[in-house]
Formats: C-alpha cells, sequence, structure tokens
C-alpha cells in the first residue's frame, strides 16, 4: 500500500515533532537533538506550507521540507529538500521515494526550474537514493560540517526541473 503524500496542516504538528525527535541522528542531522517530542514542531521557523506529510490510514509516517533556499528575487526559481525524515517502522517500504518524488512535483508546480539539497557525505542510503532519483551532485564542501566530533563533507545536489 503507498502511503498518501499530502500538505500539512497545522493539526500535524505533534505527530512531526515525535518524528523528528524519533528519527533524530547523526548521520544526516546538522541541528541539536530535540529536547522532547513535545516541543513544537511549527515554531516561527517552520511553516505547514512548506512541508508535505505521508499517512497511511490516518497515521504519519513521514515528512519533507520544500522551500526556497534564499528569500530573493534571484532565488525564486529554485527550491530546495531542506527535511525528509521516515519513521524508523515505515522505512524499507518507499514511504522516502514517494516523498522524494512529491518534492519534485511540488516543485514544478511552484513552477521552481531547479530543486536542490544538501547531504552529509556519510549518509550512503540517502545519496544513494537521491542519484537513483535523477539528483547529481554538483560540489562538495570537504570537511564543512561537524557532526559528533566529527568534521563530514557537506555534499550538494540537484537536477533541472
Amino acid at each position: 500500500m503507498r502511503p498518501l503524500i499530502r500538505p500539512a496542516r497545522s493539526e500535524d504538528g505533534a505527530a512531526l515533532a515525535r518524528i523528528d525527535f524519533a528519527t533524530w541522528s547523526p548521520l544526516h542531522a546538522v541541528t541539536e537533538r530535540p529536547n522532547a517530542p513535545a516541543d513544537p514542531f511549527f515554531d516561527g521557523h517552520r511553516d505547514p506550507r512548506e512541508h508535505l506529510v505521508a499517512e497511511e490510514a490516518g497515521e504519519l509516517l513521514g515528512y519533507a521540507v520544500v522551500r526556497c533556499p534564499v528569500p530573493l528575487p534571484a532565488f525564486a526559481h529554485v527550491r530546495q529538500i531542506q527535511g525528509l525524515a521516515v519513521r524508523e517502522e515505515a522505512r524499507g517500504r518507499g514511504v522516502a521515494r514517494a516523498l522524494l518524488r512529491a518534492c519534485v512535483a511540488e516543485a514544478r508546480a511552484q513552477g521552481a526550474r531547479r530543486l536542490t539539497l544538501r547531504v552529509l557525505g556519510h549518509n550512503a542510503p540517502a545519496r544513494a537514493l537521491y542519484a537513483s532519483e535523477g539528483f547529481r551532485i554538483e560540489g562538495v564542501l570537504p570537511g564543512e560540517v561537524l557532526v559528533a566530533g566529527t568534521y563530514v563533507d557537506d555534499v550538494l545536489m540537484g537536477m533541472a526541473l
């Protein structure tokens, strides 16, 4: 069964906070671990209008964030995936791939000509998924990110839409 991918709603915040807390890992996160799953998800830095969620039988399985990377007219044609998380028990079922494809469709619907993302160099599963969906490495910033005491490459990937 394929999950339903839909725009997030404000009332999804609590479930998304739980997903964010449960899926946090130094494999992909450059932010500090959330303090608790009860922390507000839509907190002024996150907007439901920029989130897509994967839902199955009324339960949220994951989310993705698609937004303009820089709020300037010169970047209006670009969208960037700035987060993708799937609950552990839903992994391996195509949820991340469905979210990624929905991000591509959403960027196109918004009139974007490019879709980009950044992924940590040591996150081989994510890099493989992105490459399999047509994203190409467009740059690597060696040792750009300090994660859990280790300097990690920041890999820039993108695709034309």
